[in-house]
């Protein structure tokens, strides 16, 4: 028996979102009183035996390059097998991209129950009840599994990470690996910018801006933040900015620890790809706006007044000329 964390890795490096789930698996397997154990798919350059002191004893690896590029078929079969050799009882993945795409397959491979979008540890004092986001965030649902196997999704900065001074063994596991039956005939890759999924800061503008050859404002403020730059869909679909900085119900939905919005109502289909941002804040010079009653903080103002002396007063305590 054991707790099995689904690490995403990219590029040969493990990706940010691992930690949280390392840390949120870690804790589990103690509740419950068994190993915690991570599962590597694919090549990597880092150090494996450092996750350790993310709470894993041990880190197996199916060291194939084939797992480079997600097939969530191949991934489901993979993993599945893992579990097999490992007696694993509980699965955990983060509900990212890959996630979605592979949770659910290995659910179905191993009869197992689910609970996508989960927001905490599971109540393990009778049974097994997970916790998770329903209705875009606005609500939650307790959620019992009872099959002996236990998949669960946790949503992206829903859990802190923990860190320790242990290492974890490396096991490089023997799995038979399929061809993948997705061709990849070309990658294009957006750069210089910071991912929106892996974002500590976002700052969004919205049509309050007035159109593209004002947005340099937010730009000054997100590159003296280190932010993730990103947009309302009615800017995405004027064009004023990439579709992929589109957040949002129907965009890219987010969680970083500080979402700051410029100019943007906070139409519910927004505030729904947003809302589990650990802080918000909103600057706008509409009172009424939506967004005020889901904010943390909010100025009422003009942004083009407010933006730049935000930025200003930043280069100061960070000593930027």
């Amino acid at each position: 028996m054991s707790v099995l964390i689904v690490v995403d890795q990219s590029e040969n490096h493990i990706k940010k979102s691992a930690y949280e789930i390392l840390s949120y698996g870690s804790k589990l397997a103690a509740q419950i009183g068994t190993s915690a154990e991570a599962l590597v798919l694919g090549t990597v350059q880092d150090d494996l035996s450092t996750l350790g002191k993310y709470g894993v004893s041990k880190v197996h690896q199916v060291n194939n390059e084939i797992l480079n590029h997600v097939d969530g078929q191949l991934y489901a079969k993979t993993i599945a097998a893992v579990v097999a050799q490992n007696n694993a009882t509980v699965i955990v993945f983060s509900q990212t991209h890959t996630g979605k795409s592979v949770a659910s397959r290995v659910a179905a491979r191993l009869k197992a129950g689910f609970v996508a979008g989960a927001a905490s540890l599971p109540d393990t004092s009778n049974g097994f009840v997970v916790r998770k986001t329903v209705f875009s965030g606005k609500a939650f649902a307790n959620i019992s599994i009872l099959s002996p196997i236990k998949v669960i999704a946790l949503n992206p900065n829903s859990f802190s990470v923990v860190t320790t001074e242990g290492t974890a063994a490396v096991n490089q596991l023997n799995v038979a690996v399929e061809n993948s039956k997705i061709k990849i005939t070309a990658v294009n890759k957006i750069t210089g910018e910071i991912p929106l999924t892996e974002a500590d800061i976002v700052v969004s503008g919205g049509r309050g801006l007035k159109g593209p050859e004002n947005w340099g404002v937010l730009l000054d403020l997100a590159k003296v933040l280190g932010a993730g730059t990103a947009c309302s869909r009615p800017v995405g679909d004027a064009h004023w900015r990439p579709h992929h900085e589109h957040v949002g119900q129907t965009g890219v939905q987010v969680a970083p620890n500080l979402y700051i919005a410029l100019g943007i109502s906070g139409a519910i289909q927004h505030l729904a790809g947003v809302n589990r941002s650990k802080i918000m804040v909103v600057i706008n010079k509409d009172p009424e706006a939506p967004f005020f009653k889901a904010a943390d903080y909010g100025i009422v103002g003009d942004l083009f007044e407010i933006v730049p002396q935000m930025t200003a007063e930043i280069k100061k305590i960070k000593g930027i000329a």
